[in-house]
Order: structure tokens, then C-alpha cells, then sequence
């Protein structure tokens, strides 16, 4: 298997970088693009497990971080907060639809797919969603652990951001405070039509599998069965005995039983709707 990484200066000083894994043999004619969540990172727990195991299944698989994650050179830990906190929603949907259309343009591997898949966990599944509503070419959308809504600040939290012009929210696993920079909030209030995570999920025409923890507590399961409902489309998998991250830890260790349930699942879904050509 060939790992191809790559960057991409999106803005002055911000940096996509990203890695393409393409399988032995005959160049693929399918790709899925992997995109991460608040807090998360290309490198971090299940991800590349995630990226080899979709390799292994015959797609091109491009994961990536966003420029303003907090991920710099270090691929393992955060240290641009500043960066960090200036993230905003649109930019990481402009993000997503710019690697979209590098696969399209052929810029990031070998040969142009065929048929081009998106995967997105928890916020990234957000993204993913919007991402796939904008752009008709994405053939097939899986979501891990998506959020339904991206507006998940209390009135009390918007009037201190306001305020102070920055929120803090603490990093378990670092135990970093990581800032919030008030422009994230604005760009929400500014952008809420484009943002609109119920309202694009009912317009989805890719074939979407919907997949949850059943005891995920970050992101609970009936934000999964909100996005089912927007979608009728849409199929739902909840798996038993997962949380957020399927119980997968980083660093990453064995596969748990339910990352692995998420796995197959997904390989099924991509190989129907990537490979063999179902509807």
C-alpha cells in the first residue's frame, strides 16, 4: 500500500496537511475522503485503523487535517491554539469541498476516481453532510457519531463569548484549555442557512448510512435518529454498546468489537454504492 502525503496552503500562514493511502495493484476507481471532528485530528485513535481497513476494501483513501485544528508539523499533538481557536464552520466546509475537488481535478493520487465516497465523525460528520449537499459528485456519505445541529452553545455561553471575545473549553485526554475565538460564533449566526444541518440533510440524494454509538454521551443516539428523520433515504445502524469513539482510545491499541461492527458496515455500505454499482 502506498502512502502518498501532501499539503496545500489554503490561506496565508494555514496549512491542509493530508495523506492519500492507494492500494496495491491496479489504481483504484473509487476514493473515500476521511474528515475528522471537534478536537480530532487525521492521526489520532481509529482514524488510520479506519483508513487502512477502507484501503484493504480497494478505495483510495484521502484523510486530512484542517488547517486550523491545532494540528501544526507535530502530527500528534496540539500546538497552534491560537490557530485553533480561529477555526470557523465555513471554513472547514470550504475545506472538505477543496480536497473534493483536488480528487476531481486528479491532483491528489494516481487516477481520477469513479466514484468518489465521504466519512465524517461527530462534527466532521456535520461537515460531511454539507459537504455532500453541495457537491452532487460525492456518490456515497457514511456518517460515525454525527452532530445534528451545530449550535450547541446555552444563551449564558454566547452572552460570556460576547463578552470576552473567547471561550475556553478543556481538552480531556491533553488537559489543554483550548480557546474558542468569538469569530466561530459569528460565522455561525452569519452563514446558519448554509450551516443548517436538518435542513441540508433533507436535500442529501447520495445513499447515506448513519451510524451511532447506542451509548454515545458526547453525541447522543437520538441526534442520529433526527438526521434519519430529515432523511427518510437514510439508513440507521446504532451499535450496541458503543460511545463516541466506539470505545476506540488513542493511542490506539486493538480494535474493540464495536469499532469493528462500524468498520463492516462501512465497507459494505461503499462497496455497494462505490463499487459494484447499487443505488
Amino acid at each position: 500500500m502506498m502512502h502518498l502525503p501532501f499539503t496545500r496552503e489554503v490561506r496565508r500562514g494555514d496549512t491542509i496537511r493530508g495523506e492519500v493511502r492507494v492500494p496495491d495493484g491496479p489504481p483504484p476507481t473509487s476514493a473515500v475522503v476521511v474528515v475528522h471532528g471537534f478536537k480530532g485530528f487525521k492521526d489520532w485513535g481509529f482514524f488510520p485503523h479506519l483508513c487502512q481497513g477502507l484501503a484493504a476494501a480497494g478505495h483510495a483513501v484521502v484523510s486530512f487535517n484542517f488547517s486550523r485544528n491545532g494540528i501544526g508539523s507535530d502530527p500528534l499533538e496540539f500546538t497552534e491554539l491560537d490557530s485553533f481557536g480561529s477555526n470557523t464552520l465555513s471554513l472547514e466546509l470550504d475545506e472538505v469541498r477543496l480536497i473534493l475537488d483536488e480528487i476531481f481535478e486528479g491532483n491528489l493520487m494516481p487516477r481520477v476516481p469513479k466514484k468518489v465516497g465521504l466519512l465524517g465523525h461527530s462534527r466532521g460528520g456535520g461537515q460531511a453532510i454539507l459537504a455532500a449537499a453541495e457537491e452532487p459528485r460525492v456518490d456515497a456519505l457514511v456518517t460515525w457519531a454525527a452532530v445534528s445541529h451545530f449550535d450547541r452553545w446555552s444563551d449564558a455561553a454566547k452572552e460570556e463569548w460576547r463578552e470576552l471575545g473567547r471561550l475556553w473549553v478543556m481538552n480531556a485526554r491533553t488537559g489543554q484549555q483550548m480557546p474558542l475565538d468569538l469569530s466561530l460564533l459569528e460565522d455561525y449566526e452569519k452563514n446558519s442557512a448554509r450551516l443548517d444541518i436538518p435542513s441540508v440533510a433533507s436535500r442529501i440524494t447520495s445513499p447515506w448510512l448513519i451510524l451511532h454509538g447506542r451509548q454515545d454521551e458526547t453525541v447522543p443516539a437520538d441526534e442520529a435518529r433526527a438526521l434519519a428523520k430529515q432523511a427518510a433515504h437514510a439508513r440507521m445502524t446504532l451499535v450496541d454498546g458503543a460511545g463516541h469513539t466506539f470505545q476506540a482510545r488513542h493511542p490506539f491499541g486493538s480494535s474493540p468489537p464495536q469499532l469493528d461492527e462500524a468498520l463492516r458496515c462501512t465497507i459494505r455500505h461503499f462497496e455497494r454504492h462505490l463499487v459494484s454499482g447499487d443505488t
